[in-house]
């Protein structure tokens, strides 16, 4: 199957409000900027449909999915509702399109499950909301699509699922649906001592699922260590049928919502690493909280996805894509530098490999003995 990209115009002009962390543009963003390298040909974006209540009670409640959508209707919710839904908090306000745009990334993901069926390359930007519970929205999560995903692969015939989460933050959501669940892996690698404050090194289901913490500055060397130590040959030994890797944004250096320090070169070797390792691979989002690294990000993890050289300097469309950006109430938005408007392709950022990254690879890697075989 030619590699596919699901987007969605919902996005351009949607924000969660205008001081949240997703005020800025991203999905539109990476549309724009792959049609400007020739990336995204018609052939190969899909529309991302809205998924309708009835098929998001695979996993979500029917009483959460009817508060969502009341809450979109009304414009406000009551006590109980914030209360008991997470609704209408400062990090999971109430904004116009707060069903309908969870409910297109959602039906991006559960349309991806369909489409990779035999096989193939699914990108959805727009995914990677992986903090929803089933009953409440959660860290800026209204749905999981993530986990509908996951869901959506097994339906279609993916029985054995390795789900890959490089995001800044835990995995919360998905772990939540798959801890213990032998068909499943897990690996999340996250900053420890960061929200939700879950994931510690500890936690861990039936042999299958991996939590790494990391300490703040973490570095491309020590990156490029998780991902031959742990990350692959934990995949490999699983041997799925299907690969999700959520590539969030908010681990590269700029993001303003974690400390870590990578470049974006961290997301594409993982990406193209873990490529060949099952025939189905669908590619979310997540985090990401700069506009213009999150935008070069997923455009530049849609060019490995598909087999496009990623150039050294943008043509002037391209540029004239990430110039029209603005990053309002953030200081490294005054003055963004050059080479965030005239490259996808971050300066790789290496550095020493500490001792307390060695060392928890290490303890996390000589787990991968015990991941259950398939049957």
């Amino acid at each position: 199957m030619t590699p596919l990209l699901l987007g969605s115009e919902i996005y351009r002009g949607s924000s969660y409000g205008k001081w949240h962390p997703l005020r800025v543009p991203r999905v539109s963003t990476v549309m724009d900027l792959t049609r400007a390298m020739g990336w995204l040909p018609p052939a190969q974006f899909r529309t991302s449909p809205r998924a309708k209540p009835g098929a998001l009670t695979i996993w979500h409640t029917p009483e959460y999915l009817s508060a969502l959508q009341t809450a979109e209707e009304t414009g406000a919710v009551d006590a109980p509702t914030r209360d008991r839904h997470g609704l209408g908090t400062n990090s999971n306000p109430v904004f116009p399109e707060m069903y309908r745009r969870p409910a297109t990334g959602a039906g991006g993901t559960l349309l991806a499950g369909e489409l990779l069926r035999d096989g193939g390359r699914v990108h959805v930007p727009g995914g990677g909301t992986h903090h929803g519970m089933p009953d409440r929205a959660n860290g800026f999560c209204y749905l999981n699509d993530a986990v509908l995903g996951i869901l959506s692969l097994r339906r279609n015939g993916a029985r054995r699922i390795a789900y890959v989460d490089i995001d800044a933050h835990h995995m919360d959501g998905v772990e939540h649906a798959f801890a213990g669940d032998p068909d499943t892996l897990l690996i999340s690698t996250h900053e420890e001592r960061r929200w939700p404050f879950t994931g510690a090194i500890t936690d861990a289901g039936v042999g299958q699922t991996f939590n790494l913490p990391l300490p703040r500055g973490l570095n491309d060397s020590e990156f490029a260590q998780i991902r031959d130590r742990l990350i692959c040959p934990a995949v490999e030994a699983f041997a799925p049928d299907a690969i999700v890797l959520q590539c969030g944004a908010d681990a590269v250096d700029e993001d303003p919502l974690s400390r870590l320090s990578l470049s974006n070169n961290a997301h594409f070797d993982t990406l193209a690493a873990l490529m060949p390792l099952a025939p189905r691979f669908l590619l979310l989002g997540g985090g990401g909280y700069n506009p213009w690294s999150v935008g070069r990000l997923w455009s530049g993890a849609w060019a490995v996805l598909s087999g496009q050289d990623i150039p050294d300097r943008l043509p002037p469309e391209a540029q004239a894509v990430l110039r029209a950006l603005t990053f309002e109430g953030n200081s490294r938005g005054r003055n963004p530098p050059e080479h965030w408007f005239d490259t996808i392709r971050d300066t790789s950022r290496p550095g020493p490999v500490r001792a307390e990254v060695a060392d928890r690879v290490a303890h996390l890697a000589g787990r991968i003995a015990a991941i259950p075989r398939a049957g």
